[in-house]
């Protein structure tokens, strides 16, 4: 009996020596905040995927960064597509392309991508993180449109739609797509990781998502006026989708830390289904004269500064440069792609203090801007 109390108090010390962590809302970005992420697209051949389970060590301090990307967090209020959609507090900024979230206490939901909002959010990521959850979302419809006129007969020219109706037909007049996902969840590792940044406690997050496209196409003869609906189209067939396959999985797994001197996704490894990294390593850095180039100040004139009626931003090099303006809060308030010179109209924008994010193949450089009461 005394053996037995003693293994079990073992076992006890050994769980409590790993004790793991609890991600929250708490720790995933709020409005403001600025993630970089750098991308090691040939990872040393040691680095892998490692092993599930509890007090893992993962050591990825040797990742090099190819390029790194800057991912802002901002208020869906003035993006460009902010009359689409509802219920959502928080955007993602991704080199323009811009993802629309609704985050609470149960997790993080995408409504939708840019222009596409999706007909049911979809879960992207579940909260609270414990070592040992699973969950599944969907099946969720996501994508249900209709598609017709010149973008269709663009992307589905004569000459296939004869392909598909053995000749019968020459014109796509309508096409109805539907984007089915399901994705599976899983905490299945709990310890530590190194990046180049330092050491870190963290959860790690295994993510299966499959996503199902069905195509179908009414097809009809300009001449004699008759068609058809062609079903369940392969996306091999349509020479613009011929790169994408109507059922598609992910897998990704993901290093995330409750850690408050960071960000919480510290590393995202994308592998096929025997754990081999496909796309590289993706890993969180900070901007630094090493690690990311910054533009020289001089390497744009911003004037005048304080500015009333109008911002002028002007380049001798022949830059194309993504501008973004936000104010103190992370809201963006403009954004634009231009080539040399632009101005900015402030006469729509309240007086106070924001910053001007100005990226180029060769960097970025933001500077602060004062804009006063016309």
């Amino acid at each position: 009996m005394k053996n037995k109390f003693c293994a079990i108090a073992l076992a006890f010390i050994g769980l409590t020596a790993f004790a793991q962590i609890t991600v929250t809302d708490a720790h995933v970005p709020s409005i403001g905040d600025i993630f970089y992420q750098a991308y090691d697209a040939s990872p040393a051949g040691f680095i892998n995927v490692g092993s599930a389970g509890i007090g893992e060590s993962w050591d990825f301090s040797v990742l090099q960064a190819s390029y790194i990307d800057t991912v802002l967090f901002i208020s869906p209020v003035g993006t460009p597509n902010a009359n689409l959609y509802n219920n959502v507090n928080i955007c993602m900024d991704d080199k323009g392309s811009i993802s629309y979230f609704n985050k609470s206490s149960a997790g993080l939901y995408m409504h939708g991508i840019s222009d596409t909002a999706f007909n049911s959010p979809a879960l992207y990521l579940p909260l609270p993180l414990t070592y040992g959850l699973t969950i599944s979302d969907g099946p969720i419809v996501v994508i249900e449109q209709t598609i017709t006129g010149t973008l269709l007969s663009s992307a589905i020219p004569p000459a296939t739609v004869a392909v598909l109706t053995n000749g019968l037909g020459n014109s796509a007049d309508t096409a109805l797509i539907q984007v089915t996902n399901t994705t599976d969840f899983e905490v299945d590792g709990s310890g530590t990781i190194t990046i180049p940044l330092g050491t870190y406690d963290v959860l790690r997050l295994k993510t299966i998502q499959n996503t199902s496209s069905v195509l179908n196409v009414y097809c009809s003869d300009t001449v004699s006026g008759m068609g058809a609906w062609i079903n369940n189209i392969s996306f091999s067939s349509i020479p613009i989708l011929a790169g994408f396959s109507n059922d598609e999985q992910e897998i990704k797994y993901q290093w995330i830390t409750n850690d408050a001197s960071v960000k919480f996704l510290l590393a995202e490894i994308v592998v096929d289904s025997l754990d081999n990294i496909t796309n590289g390593v993706s890993f969180q850095t900070i901007p630094s004269s090493s690690t990311v180039a910054e533009l020289l100040p001089n390497t744009f004139d911003v004037y005048p500064i304080p500015a009333s009626n109008q911002l002028i931003i002007e380049s001798e090099e022949s830059y194309l440069t993504d501008l973004t303006l936000l104010d103190v809060m992370g809201k963006l308030v403009f954004s634009d792609k231009f080539t040399g010179t632009t101005q900015i109209d402030l006469t729509q924008i309240s007086k106070g203090i924001y910053y001007l994010n100005l990226k180029t193949t060769e960097g970025e450089l933001t500077k602060k801007i004062i804009v006063e009461q016309q």
